[in-house]
């Protein structure tokens, strides 16, 4: 090999570690400028989505309301927090709310969504779930509200003195329930 050919060899090995570093990169800044993005229109549609539940007379009770649950593995508690969009009173019912925004997750074909809103209405130990979609709609009522439910899910809602502890707990910011 001769000397000229040596080089060429070390520019060109450099010229491709140059282009996977940019491509690396470049693939970081797409997808942080991507999940900006998306961080941003969650935020918009969970501003809307209050809006939304309050014009349709519900009262927010908790923004990012947690509980501690705590299912069992092998007889075992498992001690884990969750955290919901929104608590909200209505018709004398403890609700959680949840937003989802974009083409896939308001859709309760959604294997992640569905299971979600099922994990928040036993931890929760609420009345009934909301899956709230403020960008469906048309435009005069942007907005969609849908009360989800579960047939079938025993001990999912508690008595209605249980209801009002609950809410109570959550929005002090204690847990709103536990289940052990």
């Amino acid at each position: 090999m001769t000397r000229e050919s040596q080089w060429l060899l070390v520019a060109w090995l450099l010229g491709a570690l140059a282009a996977l570093v940019l491509a690396r990169w470049l693939g970081r800044w797409r997808g942080s400028a991507r999940a900006r993005r998306r961080s941003a229109r969650a935020l918009a549609g969970e501003a809307a989505a209050a809006a939304l539940l309050e014009r349709a007379g519900y009262r927010i009770v908790a923004r990012q309301a947690t509980a501690r649950w705590a299912p069992l593995l092998d007889g075992e508690p498992q001690e884990l927090e969750v955290r919901a969009d929104y608590l909200v009173e209505g018709g004398g019912e403890r609700l959680v709310a949840e937003v989802k925004t974009g083409d896939e997750a308001p859709r309760l074909e959604t294997a992640a969504t569905r299971r979600q809103l099922l994990e928040y209405l036993i931890a929760f130990e609420a009345d009934g779930v909301l899956l709230v979609c403020p960008e469906r709609g048309d435009r005069r009522a942007r907005g969609v509200i849908h009360r989800v439910e579960f047939p079938g899910v025993a001990g999912a809602a508690p008595a209605a003195g249980d209801a009002l502890r609950g809410a109570r707990a959550a929005a002090s910011g204690a847990r709103a329930g536990r289940r052990t």
